[in-house]
């Protein structure tokens, strides 16, 4: 009879869990007025050809556009490494495992013990007694309080899976901007050393000149002004390649002098070059975007975890129902336990309703409303952001293209000239004046052309990380 009873605890708590109250209303995100394309979206896009299109296997591994196997390399190691990328990782498996936890909740809670006693009265033995039994207990969610909970673990796990992906965002444009820095610095270092190389031949020309007597010393002393001038921005050139290779180090979860190898590749000379995407994205429209962004996705995963949290503190207002029973056997040998004599059994059922509380459980029911408007505008903000975000990218892209076109041609004109006026200083037909101040002018624009090149390869990648890339919704999803 008791073992028909305990079926027929299983048989109510399952449809105890069909009956759970469902949430009074759906998410209320956050409204607003999606623009129907980027502002600036077709001019840069025009601005290479060959654009394709942006899925998200495209910009799961964005930087693989760089075409540089040491790029692809660090991005490997930190998306590995990366202390902050392990951080998440623990999170994630914490938000896991709290998950199972509301999980289990909605299961009965079933426990066993055996027991055996002998005992003795005025130095003789009284017998013995061997036990053996179950208790169990379940808590029935006739309101939907535990599945409430469960879908706020579900939310939550999936919001920690988000923002996962939102730290490999930020990791991997971290190591793709520093390793454009670090082969910028590199490349500047190069190109003050040849402009120092032709000052210093310079100086060796007007030192002859000022020989024969056809210039003063007020020349010479230009020249080698000229020169140490060059020569002093190479150490601080140096300093920023160092700091940037500290950066990476600590970046691919290294001691910050692991890369000083790297230092070397500034020799390389014509190998030597800023990193560069080899193509432009054909962009999606804002809301496809949206979707890919990671902590867009988290943002909206927290606003269905509130409202799941204010549906339980909802349906914590109402009545509690709980069964339970114990079934156990109880005889004085081992062998007795099988008789139906032993067998002891009892059930149990109660209910809880909140008569008086003080207001504390409106006061949660107002704290989780409040808490789900907060995530609501959260997510908002997040949308916002994740909007101006690609506009800003595309703006300074668009801008840092054209002024490297104009640079470059600047850089040509220049070196042209420089060339000219120290074969003309060479045959005494100009004077000093000249010559230093194309010098001057060919190392500033080589300069530049190497700055705006590290621009448009530095928000290349800031738009990559606008855009979402760089994670996959379906590289690590949580397991259900």
């Amino acid at each position: 009879m008791l073992a028909c009873r305990f079926a027929g605890l299983g048989l109510l708590g399952s449809l105890a869990a069909c009956a759970s109250l469902a949430p009074s209303e759906e998410a209320s995100l956050a409204k607003l007025d999606m623009p129907a394309a980027w502002s600036r979206g077709t001019a840069v896009a025009a601005a290479a050809a060959g654009g394709s299109a942006v899925s998200t296997a495209s910009l799961l591994a964005w930087w693989q556009r760089f075409d540089d196997a040491q790029l692809d390399a660090l991005e490997g190691q930190a998306l590995q490494a990366n202390t902050t990328v392990q951080g998440a990782r623990a999170a994630l498996g914490q938000a896991r495992a709290l998950r199972d936890l509301a999980a289990a909740a909605l299961w009965p809670n079933v426990t066993g013990q055996a027991s055996a006693q002998r005992g003795t009265v005025g130095g003789r033995s009284s017998g013995k007694n061997f036990q053996l039994g179950a208790d169990a207990s379940w808590a029935l969610d006739l309101f939907g309080a535990r599945r409430a909970a469960l879908e706020a673990g579900e939310a939550g796990l999936a919001a920690s899976q988000a923002g996962l992906g939102d730290v490999q965002v930020q990791i991997a444009a971290e190591v793709a901007l520093n390793y454009i820095l670090l082969r910028t610095s590199q490349v500047r270092s190069l190109i003050a050393a040849e402009n120092l190389a032709s000052q210093e031949e310079t100086l060796q020309i007007t030192l002859w000149r000022q020989q024969a007597g056809l210039v003063t010393a007020l020349e010479a002393e230009q020249a080698r002004a000229a020169v140490e001038q060059s020569r002093s921005l190479i150490p601080l050139l140096q300093t920023s390649s160092g700091q940037s290779l500290h950066a990476l180090a600590v970046l691919t979860g290294r001691p910050p002098a692991a890369l000083l190898e790297m230092a070397e590749f500034g020799a390389v000379g014509s190998a030597l070059k800023v990193p560069q995407a080899r193509e432009v994205l054909s962009l999606n429209i804002p809301a496809e975007t949206l979707r890919q962004r990671a902590d867009v996705r988290a943002a909206e995963y927290q606003v269905a975890a509130a409202l799941a949290r204010e549906a339980q503190a909802q349906a914590q207002r109402f009545p509690s129902f709980a069964i339970g029973g114990s079934l156990g056997w109880s005889a004085a040998t081992v062998g007795a336990l099988g008789n139906s004599n032993a067998v002891l059994g009892s059930l149990l059922a109660s209910v809880s309703l909140p008569l008086f509380d003080g207001g504390a459980l409106s006061a949660q029911l107002r704290v989780q409303q409040a808490a789900l408007t907060q995530a609501q505008v959260l997510y908002r903000a997040a949308v916002l952001s994740a909007l101006q975000q690609v506009e800003d990218a595309l703006l300074a892209l668009q801008g840092a293209r054209l002024r490297l076109a104009s640079l470059r041609l600047a850089a040509d004109a220049a070196s042209s000239a420089a060339q000219l006026a120290r074969q003309r200083y060479s045959s005494g037909l100009i004077d000093f004046q000249t010559v230093l101040e194309t010098q001057r002018t060919q190392f500033a624009t080589q300069d530049g052309v190497a700055s705006a090149s590290a621009e448009v390869g530095s928000d290349q990648v800031r738009l990559f990380k606008a855009l979402g890339g760089g994670w996959s919704p379906a590289v690590e999803a949580p397991n259900r």
